[in-house]
């Protein structure tokens, strides 16, 4: 196959970039790993009817009271938003508590990207925890991709950028690629392939930040590859399992 057939791959390394990607028919995932789209993951795969993300406290509490079966969570700056239940964590939402409930989310990045992505085809949500999920749906998808980092209020992570780095470096051979946001993840991966993932995202900032709300454990959840295969889709208002 020609190189110039082939479907485009980019990465958005922040939403204050977003304006300068074209995103019209192709596939967007948005990429929160610590910790909203990790936590998206673990709930569908253990049982949520679906999750309900939106962008603002108020939006999640009014709308969790008119939805039966449903659950408010979400975070600001790390910490359980006030008047929301449940927080923002992958590891609160067990298939004994999660199954069969919907999921009303807020965060701080993550579900404000997601919102922000108007004219996408297909709009799915990917974390390090179904990072081989989503690599096989881009690939058969044959669309234009972008990866949406949720960065930390506009400013560049290395977390999401690393998982971004990770499904470059998968799908690759598949895609034109002529953005250096996406050559530079690549990079980023390339290099941390020599540790852990979370080893190597120990001295990031957002690392450092959850650490000491003692969540140390919550981001070793999120960084451990594949434990919930799923791909959550946006369908409507809501994120339900890709079948």
């Amino acid at each position: 196959m020609a190189t110039n057939t082939l479907p485009r791959l980019e990465v958005c390394l922040s939403p204050a970039l977003l304006h300068l990607y074209d995103t019209k028919g192709a596939v967007v995932v948005i990429i929160d790993v610590f910790r909203a789209t990790s936590t998206i993951a673990a709930a569908l795969h253990n049982g949520a009817k679906s999750v309900i993300p939106v962008a603002a406290v108020q939006e999640c509490i009014e709308l969790g009271s008119q939805i039966e079966d449903s659950i408010t969570a979400g975070e600001r700056d790390g910490k359980v938003a006030e008047g929301l239940q449940y927080g923002n964590s992958p590891s609160e939402y067990p298939k004994e508590f999660i199954d069969g409930k919907t999921l009303v989310l807020t965060t701080t990045n993550g579900t404000r990207l997601l919102h922000m992505v108007k004219d996408a085809d297909i709009i799915i949500t990917g974390s390090f925890l179904n990072l081989s999920a989503v690599c096989d749906f881009l690939i058969a998808s044959g669309k234009n991709v972008l990866l949406g980092c949720a960065a930390w209020k506009d400013r560049f992570n290395l977390e999401d950028t690393l998982f971004a780095g990770a499904v470059v470096n998968r799908i690759k051979e598949h895609y034109t690629i002529n953005c250096d946001s996406a050559r530079a993840a690549n990079y980023l991966y390339v290099h941390s392939a020599e540790t852990s993932f979370i080893e190597f995202l120990k001295d990031s900032s957002h690392y450092k930040r959850l650490s000491a709300y003692g969540l140390a454990s919550d981001m070793e959840y999120c960084a451990t590859p594949d434990l919930h295969p799923v791909v959550p889709i946006l369908k409507g208002r809501e994120l339900v399992i890709y079948q």
